[in-house]
């Protein structure tokens, strides 16, 4: 089981991710990228139905933007 979020200081906003995977990404207002599934939060796991786009976005992010864990993401607080 993995876990994602986009690290939105690497984001430089391409697209791509939303691109191959418009079920987990989508984009501020300034077109920085964040996971869908939990607000950027890290702490919704990948479903198995998801997985194979998300390690597509996540192999293809030019910034390395994508993180992955096999846990959730610690709280931001």
């Amino acid at each position: 089981m993995y876990y994602t979020k986009v690290n939105q200081d690497n984001c430089i906003a391409c697209g791509l991710c939303q691109i191959i995977s418009p079920e987990l990404f989508d984009y501020t207002s300034e077109g920085i990228a964040f996971t869908k599934m939990d607000a950027n939060a890290g702490t919704a796991p990948v479903t198995a139905e998801q997985f194979d786009a998300f390690l597509h976005a996540y192999r293809k992010c030019p910034t390395g933007a994508i993180l992955r864990s096999n846990r959730p993401f610690p709280s931001a607080e």
